[in-house]
């Protein structure tokens, strides 16, 4: 197995495709831990291997092979082997994969579940990787917005699935969500476990074990994600990178330079100058 020469991280917002998070990566040492990411992650694995907790099982993937993890899924990565793992992925939003896949399956677009977090198929592989080449150039808009379409019809068609209609949710459920609202209105305020838990009519070690339960996070790392999300939002307007710490509730730059490498993978200038 051929060994990952060093650690790079390159982001790319594709234009042409609504600003599609585009990520050229090569990992020896790092670790991600339990995050999320607004968007679905669709990558193929160049070199080495990456191992990846994901739908409460660790999961390996190996070079050639596909990596999909869905919007909002929790999970981690870190090498799976001692030479490292070198990857190429894109980020499609939800709202993205229901725009493009319009008269795919229903008139009005559909927003997949991957059930399967690593997948075996070389054609579509190749065909992935081929996208991720063309949507590192900056030419070939047309040649690059049909092969992102037939691209994702293709996966979608073969590899996802649709969710049954939502069921009525447990009274508990119902009371996380109702938190999860009440951080998202508000994620730069700080909060205590005996608020929280009173809001919810839970015990502190009741509704610590709930929110766990039903957002795959406790609810401090939770929010820490959500305002990344936010960040992320602000940055991509243009706003000043001091000025995102403080409105997303970071107690200070430092603070925020750390998580956010931590979560994303680049610091938030080089996230900036992507941009560009």
């Amino acid at each position: 197995m051929s060994k990952v020469k060093h650690e790079f991280v390159k982001f790319k917002h594709v234009q042409e495709l609504g600003g599609l998070e585009l990520l050229n990566a090569s990992y020896v040492q790092k670790q991600f831990s339990k995050h999320v990411h607004e968007g679905y992650c669709i990558g193929v694995i160049e070199e080495g291997a990456q191992s990846f907790y994901r739908t409460g099982a660790l999961h390996i993937a190996p070079k050639g092979h596909i990596i999909l993890v869905n919007a909002d899924e929790v999970h981690t990565g870190s090498s799976a082997v001692e030479t490292g793992w070198r990857y190429r992925a894109i980020y499609p939003t939800p709202e993205m994969l229901r725009d493009v896949s319009q008269d795919f399956f229903q008139p009005s677009g559909t927003m997949p579940w991957f059930p399967h977090a690593v997948i075996q198929d070389e054609g579509l592989a190749q065909q992935l990787s081929l996208l991720f080449d063309l949507l590192e150039n900056k030419d070939n808009q047309l040649f690059k917005q049909t092969l992102y379409l037939s691209t994702l019809a293709y996966l979608m068609s073969h590899h996802s699935r649709t969710k049954l209609g939502e069921l009525p949710l447990p009274e508990a459920q119902n009371r996380i969500l109702m938190i999860k609202d009440l951080l998202a209105s508000a994620p730069e305020k700080e909060y205590s476990l005996n608020e929280l838990a009173e809001t919810a009519g839970l015990s502190p070690w009741h509704f610590l074990r709930q929110f766990k339960k039903y957002t795959g996070l406790p609810p401090h790392a939770w929010l820490i994600q959500f305002r990344l999300h936010q960040a992320k939002q602000l940055l991509k307007r243009g706003e000043n990178i001091a000025l995102v710490a403080d409105l997303c509730g970071f107690s200070d730059q430092s603070h925020f330079n750390r998580h956010f490498k931590k979560s994303v993978g680049v610091t938030p200038l080089q996230y900036v100058m992507s941009l560009r």
